[in-house]
């Protein structure tokens, strides 16, 4: 479906966002590193947190970026953070209702995707949208949708002993609608967004079985 809005206005509201929550992109950055340190710590409260502030990223696309900023453009920008919110409340309740989560970035298969998911989103997502053209602050940074969404998925794979299905509902369906900018504005960054969906759901399935052999 063809969206209905051009390429220019499109861009022009990563340009009224990221100018209005300046430097609120800093916090966001340093946000998504205290998860990657509270991931090395093997305290119960770690897990608890690192999914409260998941929560909170998905809370801030909803309100700081669907609402306040994409409804200018794109009507359905409602539904979108209505989703996001429902995504958040879903990576709360996981987290809030479960005492066993904990994150392992260990060296394997299930380390090294999160690890390479998370890396993309904080450092090699921004770098190549500057690549490709698109420079500051007419890009998405981080805590916008697609970053944002490739961050979580990837920190999602890290977590044990098993990853509930509920939180990567919406991720999935953002992969297809954020596929959009893609196919329509030329941002080829966010081509990684359907393959770390994709990756992440695969892998969480692989973990969740194993999970279910050892118990059995």
């Amino acid at each position: 479906m063809v969206p209905p809005f051009t390429a220019d206005e499109f861009f022009q509201v990563f340009v009224a966002y990221n100018t209005a929550v300046w430097p609120a992109q800093i916090l966001l950055v340093g946000v998504a590193v205290l998860c990657l340190v509270l991931a090395l710590r093997p305290e119960r409260w770690a897990g608890k947190t690192i999914m409260f502030v998941l929560a909170a990223l998905w809370a801030w696309m909803a309100v700081a970026y669907h609402w306040a900023f994409f409804t200018e453009i794109n009507p359905a920008a409602r539904i979108f953070g209505a989703l996001f919110l429902l995504e958040a409340v879903l990576l709360l309740w996981v987290g809030f209702r479960r005492d066993d989560l904990r994150f392992e970035p260990r060296r394997d298969l299930f380390g090294v995707a999160g690890g390479i998911l998370i890396s993309y989103a904080l450092v090699v997502y921004p770098l190549l949208g500057m690549a490709l053209g698109h420079r500051y602050p007419a890009q998405p940074t981080f805590g916008l949708p697609c970053p944002t969404t490739i961050f979580t998925v990837g920190m999602l794979i890290w977590l044990k002993p098993k990853v509930p299905w509920g939180p990567l509902i919406v991720p999935l369906v953002w992969s297809v609608i954020g596929m959009t900018a893609v196919f329509y504005f030329g941002v080829l960054e966010d081509t990684m967004l359907p393959i770390a969906t994709i990756t992440a759901t695969v892998l969480i399935l692989i973990k969740n079985r194993r999970a279910r052999t050892a118990i059995a």
